[in-house]
């Protein structure tokens, strides 16, 4: 629940189906059950926060897909244009399961599970 939710009203905007997590869940849930509540719900997680990778590594999971936002300036105007061309760009990764990480000088796809 680290990014704006302004982000998922972007999405919507742009005809992505997008939620934000204050609108489904609770603010006080561990990100173990937003990873499990995302992969049986078909989401793909955007975050900044590094712990989604650690989990999806530690647990084996094959999803959801993750995009992990590592850079500065994560103002949802700024962001939405370069996470617009990461889904398009990795549709089929972030379909079968992956982690996408997007820092300021390049972008790197590990697929699911992570070993």
């Amino acid at each position: 629940m680290n990014l704006s939710p302004r982000l998922a009203t972007i999405f919507r905007e742009n005809g992505y189906e997008s939620v934000h997590w204050i609108e489904v869940g609770s603010s006080t849930v561990c990100d173990k059950d937003i990873i499990r509540w995302a992969g049986e719900n078909g989401w793909i997680i955007i975050t900044n926060d590094l712990d989604f990778g650690a989990i999806l590594a530690l647990e084996g999971f094959h999803l959801p897909s993750v995009i992990q936002i590592r850079r500065l300036g994560l103002f949802p105007d700024a962001v939405f244009p370069i996470l617009d061309r990461v889904i398009k760009q990795f549709a089929n990764e972030l379909e079968s399961g992956a982690i996408v990480v997007i820092d300021e000088k390049r972008m790197r796809v590990r697929l699911l599970p992570l070993a």
